[in-house]
């Protein structure tokens, strides 16, 4: 079954709830700017920026040609079947199964002396591969 029809209500509470998030991401980064140390309210930024714009490339993709839109796509902004959301689901199960020991491993790290910086760089890095990695292996097989 495809979901489909999507009323003028729920596109505009989208947009407002898009645009508030948007608002209090600007807000945060400009009191990190200010008044955290080192320059991180700037690489929040630089991050919020990029994320921000991988939303907008798959939102522009799944409106301007739906059909050539990936399954991640489709199944992030649930306008995908039962299929995408299926695959969606058991790829950040693994995650979930996956992010306890990464964080148990980089929790003994820092207390063997490790950077803490490094290793939480480290940690997201393995997160975000596991995830993609899993979404990958899940789609092929189904």
């Amino acid at each position: 079954m495809s979901i489909e029809g999507r009323s003028t209500m729920r596109r505009t509470l989208v947009a407002a709830v898009l645009l508030a998030f948007v608002a209090l991401v600007i807000a945060v980064g400009l009191l990190l700017r200010e008044r955290a140390p080192g320059n991180m309210g700037v690489g929040f930024l630089q991050g919020a920026a990029v994320g921000l714009l991988g939303a907008l490339l798959m939102a522009w993709r799944l409106i301007k040609r739906p059909e050539r839109a990936t399954t991640f796509e489709r199944a992030w902004s649930q306008t995908g079947d039962e299929r995408d959301d299926n695959v969606l689901t058991r790829a950040l199960a693994v995650l979930g199964l996956a992010s306890f020991p990464l964080t148990a491993v980089a929790a003994i790290a820092i207390a063997l002396g490790a950077e803490p910086p490094m290793v939480l760089a480290l940690l997201l890095i393995a997160e975000i591969t596991v995830g993609a990695v899993a979404f990958i292996v899940i789609d092929r097989r189904s």
